[in-house]
């Protein structure tokens, strides 16, 4: 090969690669979701995915995640599914009333923290604040409150949003196990009683596209749920969430507040996301979302 067709191939190949490069460039005001903490479902409906946040539940989130990487989920049914309230699945034996040979897990309903919290602040409600982490919803005391503690922390819960995944349990609030649920719609009835242990960034439409009923004919099922770091690296979706830090998320809070009012729902916002992975049609809308009735 002559060295002008050498020259010539080599500047093809790092124009592709440059334009490769290009590509996934993050837009600015979003970030990547972390691999080790998110989570691949996918279902007969389509694909979900979401982030897991071990700071707020620790315990719980390891769950999620180790039967994750064990592919535990692959094939379990949709067994409870209410309109407009959630998706409940997890349960090996398909009626509710199953789980893992691994120990119960105790509820975490609230954490405690200190001032270095890292809550992007959205609302300042009488005696709280409200806000995100990362891309899921909490609620907090406010930061005052600190000197006045015995151990120097302050108290923070999740707020039960569409799209945030809680953990199924009966009567006895140390009871978690396997199942989990997906959220259809807002219901602050579980604050604060039941474990919250991340959210959807991707894919509420296939939520709420999961069939009806306790369990429905023909239940919907999660095909295969994978933690992101475990797939090749050539099958991972090419998902960008907003950070919930940044400029540009502050104006969609600014224009919530306008619209809205000062005393706006932190569930009046849904975190946009993108799957550059996915046709265009599936990028995540960065319109709020009304929370259920």
């Amino acid at each position: 090969m002559s060295g002008l067709k050498k020259q010539a191939l080599f500047a093809g190949a790092m124009a592709a690669l440059l334009a490769a490069t290009s590509a996934f460039a993050l837009d600015p005001g979003y970030r990547t979701p972390d691999p080790n903490n998110t989570v691949v479902v996918d279902t007969t409906k389509g694909r979900i995915i979401f982030e897991v946040y071990p700071v707020m539940a620790p315990a719980n989130a390891e769950r999620i995640l180790t039967l994750s990487h064990q592919h535990f989920y692959d094939g379990l049914i949709f067994h409870r599914v209410i309109e407009d309230f959630m998706d409940q699945t997890g349960d090996p034996k398909g009626t509710g009333e199953g789980g893992s040979d691994l120990p119960n897990v105790k509820g975490e309903f609230t954490m405690r923290h200190d001032a270095t919290f890292p809550m992007a602040v959205a609302s300042r409600p009488k005696g709280s604040v409200i806000g995100f982490l990362g891309a899921m919803p909490v609620q907090s005391q406010v930061n005052e409150l600190l000197p006045m503690s015995a151990d120097g922390k302050i108290s923070a819960w999740p707020l039960y949003c569409q799209g945030v995944i809680g953990i199924a349990r009966d009567t006895d609030p140390d009871s978690a196990n396997s199942q989990f649920f997906f959220m259809r719609g807002a219901n602050p009835n579980l604050e604060k009683r039941y474990t919250a242990v991340g959210v959807v960034i991707s894919g509420l439409d296939i939520v709420r596209k999961i069939k009806i009923g306790e369990p429905a004919v023909n239940p919907d099922k999660m095909l295969k749920v994978q933690v992101l770091a475990d797939m090749p690296e050539a099958d991972r979706p090419q998902i960008e969430v907003m950070d919930t830090a940044s400029p540009q998320f502050q104006a969609i809070i600014d224009q919530t507040r306008k619209d809205k009012g000062a005393d706006f729902s932190a569930c009046d916002i849904t975190v946009p996301s993108k799957d550059l992975s996915a046709p265009v049609a599936a990028v995540n809308p960065t319109a709020p979302t009304t929370p259920a009735k």
